[in-house]
């Protein structure tokens, strides 16, 4: 069973479309009984990372989120979920992430020729080995919709990417998983990512 964390951020339905459509059972839900008993968790969300992060803290959920890393099960951070797992973001100065993982969500630089969001396709550069990334074809190209870049430690890096300027856009530790891109509105390879997650 595949539990997705519903703490009021969007997106969570097309999220859980994307794994039914692979054939897995999975729940919805902010129960943290049920989250701390499931094979394995996704941490989704669109929205703003302050807003985020005060409903995970008045749930409770950042610390069942903490439980679900120790414990060992699987994790999944999508979009602004991956974002919650670091340590701030200049979207809300002052705001602790999760800090689960070390690293700092930065704004994209105002730039000419470029919008901001970045929405839309782009390539991955993959690090090869990882978990998530298997079978995937060289240089894969997956949906994003962001404003906002991670910086992290390269030795958790899975996959980078460029626009405006190269940076991170997925993770892989442990029992974690993490992409700033939409695996669920990826097409043929994010199903492939989220049959990898579901495989492990």
């Amino acid at each position: 069973m595949i539990a997705i964390i519903d703490y009021g951020a969007g997106n969570i339905k097309s999220v859980e479309k994307a794994f039914r459509f692979i054939g897995q059972e999975c729940i919805v839900t902010a129960d943290k009984d049920i989250l701390l008993g499931a094979e394995k968790v996704v941490l989704p969300g669109v929205g703003a990372f302050g807003d985020a992060m005060e409903k995970l803290d008045s749930q409770g959920l950042d610390e069942t989120i903490r439980q679900i890393v120790s414990k060992g099960t699987p994790l999944l951070g999508i979009c602004l979920g991956l974002q919650l797992l670091f340590e701030g973001s200049d979207e809300a100065p002052g705001v602790k992430g999760l800090g689960i993982l070390k690293g700092k969500v930065i704004k994209f630089p105002e730039t000419e020729g470029y919008k901001i969001p970045q929405i839309g396709w782009n390539s991955l550069e993959l690090k090869a080995g990882t978990k998530i990334f298997a079978g995937l074809p060289e240089n894969p190209y997956v949906y994003f919709v962001h404003s906002y870049y991670l910086h992290t430690t390269e030795d958790i890096v899975a996959a980078s990417c460029n626009y405006i300027l190269d940076f991170h856009a997925a993770v892989e530790k442990d029992n974690i998983f993490a992409c700033q891109f939409h695996p669920e509105k990826s097409g043929d390879v994010g199903l492939k990512i989220l049959r990898n997650f579901a495989d492990l």
